[in-house]
C-alpha cells in the first residue's frame, strides 16, 4: 500500500469516526480521481447531457456529506461507494428524462439542429441498471463486480481488493456478468 493510499485510508477512518475535518482534508485528495470517474460515466451518456461530469462529482460529494455509520474499508471501498452513487444520480436522471412530463425521452428541438427523437441512451441505461437489479438478485457479487468495474472505474486488481476475492475470480465473474447483461438488457430492447 503506497502512502498516498495509507493517508486516504486514516482519513476515511477519522471520517467514520465522526471527524469533520477529516472530509475537508480527504476532498482534494479524491477529487481528481472522482472527476475521472465522473468523466468516464459521462463518455457512455447521451449527447446533449446536461450534467456534466464536475457537477456529477459535487452531487455525489453532497450525499457523501449524508454518509453516517460507513465502515470503510480503504480507498477501493470508498470509491465502490461513490460508483454506486454515480450511478444512482445518473439512473434518476434518466428515468427522469424519459417521462412524458420531461419529453418522454424525446431529444430537445432546436432549430437549427434535426431532433433526436430516440432518447436510446437513457433507455439503455434504465435497462442496464433494471438487468443489474435483477443480477444482484440471481448474483450478488457478480453485480458488485459490474457496479464496481462499469460504474465505479476500478481496475480487476482494486475489485478483488474491495471483494477479498482473487482476481482470477473477479475476471471470470466479470466475463460472465456482462454476457447476462448483454443478454438481459437485449431482452428488454426486444420487448
Amino acid at each position: 500500500m503506497d502512502s498516498q493510499t495509507s493517508e486516504t485510508t486514516q482519513l476515511l477512518l477519522a471520517w467514520a469516526d465522526g471527524d469533520a475535518r477529516a472530509l475537508s482534508a480527504l476532498t482534494p485528495r479524491v477529487y481528481r480521481e472522482l472527476r475521472h470517474m465522473a468523466g468516464a460515466f459521462m463518455k457512455r451518456e447521451r449527447e446533449g447531457q446536461t450534467l456534466q461530469a464536475t457537477a456529477l462529482v459535487h452531487e455525489v460529494y453532497l450525499r457523501l456529506i449524508d454518509v453516517q455509520h460507513v465502515s470503510w474499508q480503504g480507498k477501493a471501498h470508498f470509491f465502490a461507494i461513490c460508483a454506486r452513487i454515480m450511478r444512482r444520480i445518473l439512473v434518476d436522471a434518466a428515468r427522469k428524462r424519459a417521462t412524458p412530463r420531461h419529453g418522454g425521452g424525446l431529444g430537445r428541438i432546436e432549430l437549427t439542429e434535426v431532433p433526436d427523437f430516440g432518447g436510446h441512451k437513457d433507455r439503455e441505461l434504465i435497462a442496464l441498471n433494471d438487468a443489474l437489479d435483477e443480477l444482484k438478485i440471481v448474483d450478488p457479487r457478480k453485480a458488485k463486480i459490474v457496479e464496481l468495474r462499469y460504474f465505479g472505474g476500478l481496475s480487476v486488481v482494486e475489485a478483488a481488493a474491495v471483494l477479498n476475492v482473487s482476481e482470477g475470480t473477479v475476471t471470470r465473474d466479470w466475463r460472465l456478468a456482462r454476457g447476462w447483461l448483454l443478454a438481459e438488457v437485449g431482452k428488454s430492447a426486444t420487448a
